[in-house]
């Protein structure tokens, strides 16, 4: 039986995480100080002591994001529970990279911090929007989108879900427009920045300078690339897909019919929140989904593989 583990994306941080596992694992210590070394301030105090706020800057939400989710990776580990194959969602991606031990660990914790600054860069504050989409199918979206100025799908969820982005005003008239297409909601994200857009170029470019000044490894096992939903295990191509992914949609979806097709029938979900279980469990009810979020959620899981 093969095992994918699975890592979030930004939204869902939340104060405290990380905590118990930094005062019981002595992984979590290391990693934890390795990435306030290589981040040159305490992603740890932000995690553990800061407001939800200081969390929620996307140059802080990113890193702080990756680390909880590799500390998840390296104690499953050591608890003898390996990966055979990865995916992320967005920021998430970078996670499964050093994982699968493409990325090294201190490289992705600086890179997501600049990436979290080159996206909130590339649009000013109140001047781009997100939305999630629920109810309409995925080819009513995209041709509503292609109606309104810069505005496009981003997030192809689950079904039933999908995620829109673009300039603020033209987000906001689409939303209208897809609610009288028959979207049964759709919700106004609260984020800074219009994530996976084109509006995002900006900050593929600033991306791909930073991504040439580090080593990027094949992946020791194949890992889902979120701008097509293919396996990948190549340096170059897995280079290729992280510049793509800032400015392009992601395509979850595909991800984790790719990890189904590839023969994962577990699916444990590394790092906070069970939002990626609840995508795994719209898109195929007969997946197994795990989480790891904190002590508790860790023994459940491994209670439940012993079983």
């Amino acid at each position: 039986m093969k095992t994918a583990f699975i890592f979030p994306g930004q939204g869902a941080q939340t104060v405290g995480m990380g905590k118990d596992f930094y005062d019981n694992f002595d992984a979590a210590k290391k990693l934890f100080d390795e990435a306030d070394n290589a981040l040159g301030y305490s992603i740890k105090k932000i995690c553990f002591d800061g407001t939800a706020d200081d969390l929620k800057l996307t140059a802080n939400t990113q890193p702080a994001i990756l680390v909880v989710s590799v500390i998840v990776n390296e104690i499953l580990k050591s608890e003898g529970v390996t990966a055979q194959i990865a995916g992320g969602h967005s920021l998430g991606e970078y996670s499964a990279l050093v994982a699968a031990n493409s990325l090294k660990f201190s490289d992705a914790v600086v890179l997501v911090h600049k990436r979290g600054q080159f996206m909130q860069e590339a649009v000013p504050v109140g001047e781009g929007a997100m939305a999630a989409i629920l109810g309409l199918d995925d080819d009513a979206i995209i041709k509503i989108c292609a109606e309104v100025d810069e505005v496009q799908a981003v997030n192809f969820n689950c079904p039933g879900q999908t995620v829109i982005a673009g300039k603020t005003a033209g987000v906001e008239a689409a939303v209208e427009k897809l609610k009288a297409a028959g979207a049964k909601k759709a919700v106004v994200l609260p984020v800074s920045a219009p994530f996976h857009s084109t509006l995002m170029a900006p900050a593929a470019k600033k991306l791909a300078v930073e991504l040439d000044k580090i080593k990027i490894n094949d992946a020791a096992f194949p890992v889902a690339a979120n701008v097509n939903g293919e396996l990948e295990t190549s340096a170059a191509t897995i280079k290729q897909n992280l510049v793509a992914q800032a400015d392009n949609p992601v395509k979850w979806i595909a991800c984790v019919e790719a990890m189904k097709n590839f023969g994962a029938e577990t699916f444990i979900e590394c790092g906070p929140g069970k939002t990626l279980s609840g995508f795994n469990r719209r898109i195929d009810k007969k997946i197994r989904s795990l989480n790891v979020e904190n002590l508790d959620s860790l023994k459940k899981t491994l209670d439940a593989l012993r079983k």
